[in-house]
């Protein structure tokens, strides 16, 4: 099985409990059928941002606080968060994909009403992936 774990980078406290909730899942699921479970750490860095985050930067931020395992670690660069984590649970074969919760302000959600253009990242996936969603938060 394979478990996606879109974080930020540095990671943020919503980020951490999104690795605590991927390291559950990867040990209630070896402990239930007993096969390899593949952890999948993603940052998306975006290009308005100008982020220059390397996946080196990534592995040793998640492996400084949590012992990982033989986990994997990705930089996609990307315009949409939620778009670039679509494309990498398809690339990746992903089984799961552990998000958390979207933290925006009033003003944000108000936008997002009004205008519609800009989707919640839980949203977005849930309507776009026959994936189980676990969404921490």
């Amino acid at each position: 099985m394979k478990i996606l774990v879109p974080v930020r980078y540095p990671l943020t406290k919503n980020s951490r409990s999104t690795v605590e909730r991927a390291l559950e899942l990867k040990k209630e699921s070896e402990h239930d059928d007993g096969k390899g479970i593949q952890l999948v750490f993603l940052h998306v860095d975006l290009f308005q941002n100008e982020g220059n985050v390397s996946r080196k930067q990534l592995r040793r931020e998640v492996e400084r606080e949590f012992e990982t395992g033989d986990a994997s670690y990705v930089v996609r660069r990307g315009f949409i968060v939620e778009e670039t984590i679509l494309d990498e649970a398809a690339s990746r074969g992903a089984d799961v994909i552990v998000i958390g919760r979207t933290r925006s302000g009033k003003l944000r959600r108000a936008l997002r009403r009004l205008v519609g253009n800009d989707p919640d990242v839980e949203e977005f996936l849930r309507e776009n992936l026959d994936v189980r969603l676990e969404v921490v938060g």
